[in-house]
């Protein structure tokens, strides 16, 4: 069976539980909700897997989940009680935990399995507004503790042939995460990292994106942007993947809970925008 080439991306997984809330927290993620809801659209064909690398799941090692029908974990507090009782039922796979196992060996990169690992907020609140169905299979892939980010891109770009074997791989995380400063004083410095990060990406060389990426702190407020790089070492493992392939971004505002600017981002030949880069549409 031919498959074709799957892009990559790295994505925003909102605020805790957000897609199973009302009111004004859910309302901040409406232009992130309909941009993760074309994302489908966006892909050459129904994936057979996604690969989730999650900003809430760090190990010593790098691991896989291998349940065949992951569970649930609510990675979150203060949220109303029905939120400890969602379920995203998507199914595992077994068999791409495998080959991500299998990958990594033959690059020289050690990944452990872990069966009893389930969906974090990381990864089902991204889901829920893309395969609300939940008709796609996920698998997680945790973080190294050392955030390195060589690594990361390493291992990321290890995992690529799996873009050939119908699996979208996915960074998981937010491209601003200072939750001492999650609101209009954030407006300054998540601009400034947000505007490196889409010269960064969107350079024409490659070798030049991956060099800037490994010193990623050195870029202008990156510090305040990620006091604790997390929820963007996902991307470096999107970035590994992607190899050569063009970035787009498609989402982007600076409204974000009052001021804070934020991105995503799509790896791959096809650079069509995806009308939900707002920061591009102001520009223009």
């Amino acid at each position: 069976m031919t498959m074709h080439r799957q892009p990559v991306f790295f994505l925003s997984h909102g605020g805790g539980p957000w897609p199973w809330l009302e009111g004004e927290f859910r309302r901040d993620f409406d232009w992130l909700e309909a941009s993760l809801k074309a994302l489908p659209g966006q892909l050459p064909a129904v994936p057979r897997a996604i690969l989730a690398v999650s900003g809430h799941w760090e190990e010593t090692d790098f691991t896989v989940s291998s349940a065949a029908r992951p569970g649930m974990i609510y990675d979150y507090s203060g949220f109303p009680e029905h939120t400890y009782h969602i379920s995203y039922p998507a199914m595992g796979s077994p068999e791409v935990a495998a080959e991500v196992v299998a990958l990594g060996a033959a690059a020289g990169i050690a990944i452990g399995t872990d069966p009893s690992r389930g969906f974090d907020h990381g990864t089902f609140s991204m889901m829920q507004p893309i395969y609300p169905d939940a008709q796609v299979p996920v698998v997680s892939l945790s973080m190294r503790h050392s955030y390195d980010p060589a690594a990361h891109i390493a291992l990321g770009a290890a995992l690529a042939p799996l873009r050939d074997r119908g699996v979208v791989i996915v960074g998981s995380g937010l491209s601003y995460h200072n939750l001492r400063m999650f609101d209009p004083r954030a407006a300054v410095p998540s601009a400034a990292f947000d505007a490196w990060l889409r010269a960064t990406l969107t350079g024409d060389d490659p070798a030049a994106r991956i060099a800037a990426l490994e010193r990623w702190d050195t870029a202008p407020a990156a510090r305040i942007a990620h006091p604790r790089e997390d929820h963007l070492i996902p991307l470096m493992v999107a970035t590994g993947a992607a190899g050569g392939d063009p970035a787009t971004c498609i989402y982007s505002q600076a409204d974000l809970r009052g001021g804070i600017t934020a991105s995503a981002w799509r790896f791959g030949d096809d650079t069509t925008p995806t009308g939900f880069d707002r920061l591009a549409k102001n520009a223009a």
